[in-house]
């Protein structure tokens, strides 16, 4: 009788499993919070600055870790885990223009993200590195080479 007892608490205690959502990163100078959700239609830290008709998220931290770099703004760097409350698809910009194959796992969505975590501990990019890279963004500027994403 008391097998059958403990047999039966046992079960009875044993949790589901959970699935978790799918999470991604997001690299900004924003000072967010955990359940923030990033929304669309700020101006955005590329191209012509327009009204932002996407937001930008990836799978993989050194994607992240540049977009906090380059991001627009005088806040701290930072890097969050989000996930999308919508469907996302490819960051054209970087999948067929320089990425084929979509490599930095990059995409965009018009559905805002929830902000799920932090990452606090990351090495950034050496200052030559993100230096040589925002003088190659400046100069595309310079050249009407505009982001995709700008798109209206």
């Amino acid at each position: 009788m008391t097998t059958e007892k403990n047999k039966d608490e046992s079960s009875s205690n044993e949790q589901n499993p959970t699935p978790f959502a799918q999470t991604y990163f997001h690299g900004t100078k924003a000072d967010l919070k955990v359940g923030d959700l990033i929304k669309p239609g700020f101006n955005s830290n590329f191209g012509q600055r327009k009204n932002a008709k996407y937001i930008f998220l990836t799978a993989t931290l050194d994607a992240a870790i540049w977009g906090a770099e380059l991001a627009i703004g005088n806040g701290r760097e930072r890097i969050y885990l989000v996930e999308a409350t919508g469907s996302i698809e490819d960051d054209p910009d970087l999948t067929d223009r320089k990425f084929p194959g979509n490599p930095t796992m990059s995409y965009r969505s018009t559905e805002p993200f929830k902000v799920v975590g932090e990452v606090t501990a990351w090495q950034g990019h050496p200052a030559e590195q993100v230096k040589a890279m925002k003088e190659g963004l400046e100069k595309l500027k310079e050249r009407g080479i505009n982001s995709l994403n700008d798109e209206e």
